[in-house]
């Protein structure tokens, strides 16, 4: 199964060199494969399983493969622009889509290179590694950005392996990129019980719900989701900020990795007629501080997400751990309020996104109640004398085996601390400076022994993350410092 999916994912990637040769981005390339593996997709299951195509028939993929030069070529721009317009699945695929191949030789030879394969005789599983290959080889294009959409893999199946999720229960991702979380907790429901029915429909058509503000995101993520054989004519995927309203629906469990690296921002045009970014403040009922900090107002929205005794694990960077003011506020809300009681020091070098020191906080949302939730929070060091890189040295789900073993997810009340696992009570959590969480107890070795340093690589991949993570949280400063200027709030002045 894994050679076959391979070989077709480099067979497809090989072309995307051609087409670079014109222009064409890594990012354009798998959005154009889309678009033209689901129209090729819907001819197949119509055609061979003679299942009923929502695509009009002057615009499905036979009324392609009819055309060749610049016939192609205004006939696929038409295709995609008339598509964008349905409603459903088709509309969140389709959606602002446009052709970036002008060569309409170039185009005539992808729509040959993807009719040549039978998708929908492909094995499911095959069908999500395929495209799988193409979203990561995309994610490594770090010119693209496309790497911040996409979080590691062993990472996700390490978090949804400790989360557990059981049969009927309604997933969550605010934030869901090209789909990991879904896919990994399609993967643990399918393989870890047998369904029933009911349950198979469920896990089909209402488990998953998930939203991403740009628009070529979430086309790739229901595709993913499509390709996996979740959902139906109806996307669970939609394009909108997750921020911009109290969530109307709650859910069992939400699982996230929020976008990291930039404070919320609108643009707006001066005076002047130029444009500038303005700091984006979310009023909402429903947060214990107003903040422009993307990453607090991510969690913050998360806790308003799950239902009551609903379970959620979220990547958060450093800052979330320590920030003053409405990082203080919120650290210690949710302590009180929510039952924190898991935080997973992740090592630098594993996301495509650089810059930031991340970690993993488990946390469920508790009933009101006179007395805190939180009793103890377990931290795992995985960052301290930890060295990954993400070509040589990548993170595998047995590098995570040992937290996963710590945490023990059959009964997480029943815990052993060890060297990389320690436990810290409500009452020292909240006595710290600020509630700080950034909690680490490990030596580095690597200050003490310079004759066992690490690959000159990694070395430099660590000073590249902390010096882009020192330069993410002095500007937020900055920027929160002007806007409580902006806001009358006047600083004194040193004398």
């Amino acid at each position: 199964m894994a050679n076959e999916s391979s070989t077709i994912v480099q067979r497809l990637w090989n072309y995307c060199n051609v087409l670079r040769d014109d222009g064409v981005s890594y990012g354009d390339y798998v959005e154009q494969l889309t678009y033209l593996l689901f129209l090729k997709m819907a001819d197949e299951q119509e055609r061979e399983l003679k299942k009923k195509s929502s695509i009009p028939k002057e615009l499905n993929w036979q009324s392609l493969l009819s055309k060749d030069g610049d016939e192609l070529e205004r006939h696929y721009r038409r295709i995609l622009e008339s598509l964008g317009k349905e409603k459903g699945l088709l509309g969140v695929i389709f959606r602002k889509s446009q052709n970036k191949i002008q060569d309409p030789a170039k185009l005539k030879r992808l729509v040959e290179l993807i009719n040549a394969e039978t998708w929908v005789g492909l094995d499911i599983d095959v069908k999500g590694e395929i495209y799988e290959g193409l979203l990561e080889k995309n994610a490594e294009d770090t010119k693209s950005g496309a790497g911040q959409y996409f979080t590691p893999r062993a990472l996700i199946k390490a978090m949804v392996a400790v989360m557990k999720p059981k049969p009927k229960m309604s997933i969550c991702d605010p934030a869901c990129g090209t789909g990991g979380f879904f896919l990994s907790a399609h993967d643990y429901l399918s393989h870890n019980y047998k369904l029933d029915k009911e349950e198979k429909e469920f896990l089909k058509f209402k488990t998953f719900k998930g939203k991403d503000i740009v628009d070529a995101v979430v086309r790739l993520c229901a595709m993913n989701l499509y390709l996996h054989g979740t959902g139906g004519e109806e996307s669970p995927i939609e394009s909108s900020d997750s921020l911009a309203a109290e969530p109307s629906e709650h859910f069992d469990m939400v699982l996230t990795n929020p976008p990291f690296g930039k404070k919320s921002a609108v643009t707006i045009v001066n005076g002047e007629g130029k444009a500038e970014k303005e700091a984006l403040v979310y009023e909402r009922p429903d947060f214990w501080a107003t903040t422009s900090n993307k990453q607090l107002n991510f969690l913050q929205h998360v806790k308003s997400l799950l239902k009551i005794n609903g379970r959620a694990a979220i990547v958060v960077p450093d800052n979330v751990l320590f920030e003053g003011g409405a990082g203080e506020t919120v650290r210690r809300k949710l302590l009180a309020e929510c039952d924190v009681h898991t935080l997973l020091r992740l090592p630098t070098g594993i996301s495509y996104a650089q810059g930031v020191k991340a970690n993993v906080l488990f946390f469920d949302r508790k009933p009101a109640s006179e007395k805190s939730w939180t009793e103890k929070l377990w931290i795992y060091d995985l960052r301290t004398n930890k060295h990954f890189t993400l070509k040589t040295s990548t993170l595998k789900l047995d590098d995570l085996q040992d937290f996963i073993t710590c945490y023990n997810p059959d009964n997480r009340h029943e815990r052993k601390e060890s060297k990389r696992f320690k436990c810290f009570t409500y009452d020292e959590l909240v006595q710290r400076d600020k509630a700080s969480l950034d909690i680490f107890w490990l030596k580095d070795e690597s200050l003490e022994d310079a004759a066992n340093l690490p690959d000159p690589d990694v070395i430099a991949n660590e000073i590249a993350e902390n010096l882009g993570a020192a330069l993410e949280q002095f500007r937020g400063i900055t920027e929160e410092r002007d806007r409580q200027f902006a806001n009358g709030i006047v600083f004194p002045r040193r004398t």
